[in-house]
């Protein structure tokens, strides 16, 4: 069960879906869902709507309304291929530590406002690039959020990048549990033992674990080459588990 809905930001206007179980009545807990580079498209609605179906309402934003609506990669089209990539990676570019600040706040009051949401603490997960949205969005907004999630995420600690949000996780609160694929070229080892050490500095509660055999990507049920079906499964009973004990 969805809907969409248009979402006032300081940069424009979010179209995002709210995603909620069959039959549900009443406010239900709320879980900001940002998506992979990809973008909006029919496995993230799936995605959502199996998180929604455990007793939750799914906040998804599109989360490049700056450039365009809706879905950007074509059904039958995948995030990799050569015509699709460089809009993608153009419109991440713009996807700065302000800009993500700023659409934070506007999906904040969304969830104040809309009937489909309880008021209680939140949670956030991201996937691919967005497990750092996740991240940040925890350590900007502390008293809202409970807990915060990210799966085969990239480049959460790079050495040389002073925008890292391993560099803000000490204002977290919220539990923390981090799926990282143990063939991730885009999370080395050097990377994820960073991250953990500044967690852990701050006292953050958190967890992370290696998904054995999988790759970077392996939710995205389009990724061609990337998809795993074992480790999916596994992101899913986590993350279920982390909602369950914090919301």
């Amino acid at each position: 069960m969805s809907r969409v809905i248009d979402i006032p930001a300081a940069d424009g206007t979010i179209d995002a879906h709210i995603v909620t179980p069959a039959n549900t009545d009443g406010p239900l807990p709320a879980v900001v869902l940002f998506t992979d580079i990809g973008g909006l498209r029919s496995c993230y609605l799936e995605k959502a709507q199996r998180i929604a179906d455990n007793g939750y309402a799914v906040l998804m934003p599109n989360i490049y309304y700056r450039d365009a609506a809706g879905i950007i990669v074509p059904e039958g089209k995948s995030f990799r291929d050569p015509d699709i990539r460089p809009s993608l990676v153009e419109y991440a570019g713009h996807l700065t530590p302000e800009a993500q600040s700023r659409d934070f706040i506007a999906l904040l009051d969304c969830l104040d406002r809309e009937a489909e949401f309880t008021s209680s603490k939140i949670a956030v997960v991201g996937y691919c690039m967005t497990g750092g949205f996740a991240l940040r969005m925890a350590a900007e907004h502390p008293e809202r959020i409970a807990a915060a999630a990210g799966f085969h995420s990239a480049n959460l600690a790079k050495a040389d990048d002073d925008n890292s949000p391993v560099r803000v996780v000490g204002n977290i609160q919220a539990r923390v549990y981090f799926g990282h694929a143990d063939k991730d070229e885009l999370l080395p080892a050097d990377q994820i033992a960073r991250l953990d050490e500044a967690l852990a500095t701050a006292g953050v509660h958190f967890t992370t674990e290696l998904y054995k055999g999988a790759p970077h990507g392996y939710t995205a049920k389009d990724a061609t080459g990337s998809y795993h079906p074992e480790a999916d499964e596994l992101h899913y009973k986590r993350l279920a588990t982390l909602l369950e004990e914090t919301l």
